[in-house]
């Protein structure tokens, strides 16, 4: 890859959105319902926005947009649990920006911080060590955030404090794993789907392997995908040319950046300092089982909730908040009584319109939701 350019290139696409419409005008012949492709990660969700994928696509194409934003799957709980930790005497408590504006049962982190509690943005939780070395009276907590891609840094953050033993510096985790969601969602009854474009990021962490599960048990294909307009474009086709050749297999489309082994320095940091959670609460999923992960015993000392142990207490979304169906592709953002009402990206009140790798957020910046409602009935899709 020289220039960006030639990932969106217009009359590349074009040309294989007419043989995606050939591809799959052949395999609706022997169906009754559309073709159902989830796009895991958030990233791809906001590609496919942004530069208006979904209309090259014939309508029996439906792209499900995914749990692969861990800012959208916050649960309020957990940014209830957050306030409170940077709440606590002598606490600088740090964040990306995104989780900011995540809505907990009561304020945000945003509010919380201009009701005076000391948080503040990072790009790294290297910036958050940083901090902890310029203020050894007081404890840095890190929100530790992200699927297997952003692991590594903060695996890696951890063994460097253990290293420098910086004492007051420690993790709120809330790191997920990618291969135990796509389980739960495979599993879910209600899903319907035919193939996964499986996120880029995590597969240059974690390599393909992890995924091979996906088709040998559950016999649908994967492609692991890049972030520009012709990966995806490309991704839908290599699904569809596995489905009419009757394959359920593990593809890497993105092989400028992902190999087969993933990063084995990254891998070798998350194994040391992590281990799986035995639960964790996603937003508007519920439960999946070892989904997160956990510091270990020998790093238990940079747990933030081991340290000032704070109250945990279930916070149910909002009945009218549809995030739950969203993410499970049972419902378009727009089809939500909420959407561009109640909530929107100024004042969200379901976490997918907080980030701007979240369906609902990148529904209300790109989608003409007028054409859309004119379209279809504004109903929930029946699976």
């Amino acid at each position: 890859m020289q220039y960006v350019d030639e990932f969106r290139n217009p009359d590349v696409a074009r040309k294989l959105a007419s043989e995606i419409t050939e591809l799959s005008s052949m395999l609706m012949q022997d169906r009754n319902r559309p073709l159902q492709i989830m796009e895991f990660c958030g990233g791809h969700t906001h590609t496919i926005f942004r530069f208006g994928l979904q209309q090259l696509l014939p309508q029996h194409i439906q792209l499900v947009h995914g749990p692969g934003c861990p800012v959208c799957v916050l649960p309020r709980g957990c940014i209830d649990v957050a306030i409170q930790l940077a709440n606590q005497a002598n606490v600088i408590f740090t964040t990306f920006g995104d989780a900011m504006r995540v809505p907990g049962s009561q304020q945000s982190l945003l509010q919380a911080k201009a009701a005076g509690a000391d948080i503040r943005m990072v790009y790294s939780p290297l910036d958050a060590l940083a901090l902890a070395r310029a203020n050894p009276d007081r404890e840095v907590i890190f929100f530790a955030l992200g699927f297997e891609t952003t692991m590594p840094s903060t695996a890696l953050t951890v063994l460097e404090a253990s290293r420098e033993g910086i004492d007051n510096f420690s993790l709120f985790c809330h790191h997920i794993t990618t291969v135990p969601t796509m389980t739960a969602i495979l599993q879910d009854p209600d899903m319907r789907l035919d193939g996964f474009i499986a996120p880029g990021h995590v597969s240059m962490v974690v390599g393909d392997k992890p995924f091979e599960f996906v088709g040998a048990e559950f016999k649908k294909p994967l492609v692991i995908t890049g972030f520009e307009p012709l990966d995806i474009l490309q991704s839908i086709w290599m699904l569809l040319k596995q489905l009419s050749e009757g394959r359920s297999e593990v593809e890497n489309q993105y092989t400028r950046v992902v190999s087969a082994k993933g990063n084995p320095a990254g891998l070798a940091a998350m194994s040391d300092v992590f281990e799986p959670r035995e639960r964790s609460a996603w937003r508007g999923i519920g439960d999946i089982e070892q989904s997160g992960v956990q510091l270990t015993d020998a790093y238990k000392h940079f747990d933030a909730e081991y340290k000032f142990s704070p109250d945990h207490a279930m916070v149910e979304d909002p009945t009218a908040c549809h995030c739950g169906d969203v993410l499970k592709g049972a419902m378009q953002p727009w089809q939500c009584p909420l959407f561009g009402n109640e909530c929107q990206p100024k004042h969200p009140l379901g976490a997918l319109m907080v980030s701007s790798e979240g369906a609902c957020a990148a529904y209300y910046r790109y989608a003409d939701i007028n054409a859309l409602k004119d379209k279809q009935p504004a109903q929930r899709i029946t699976l």
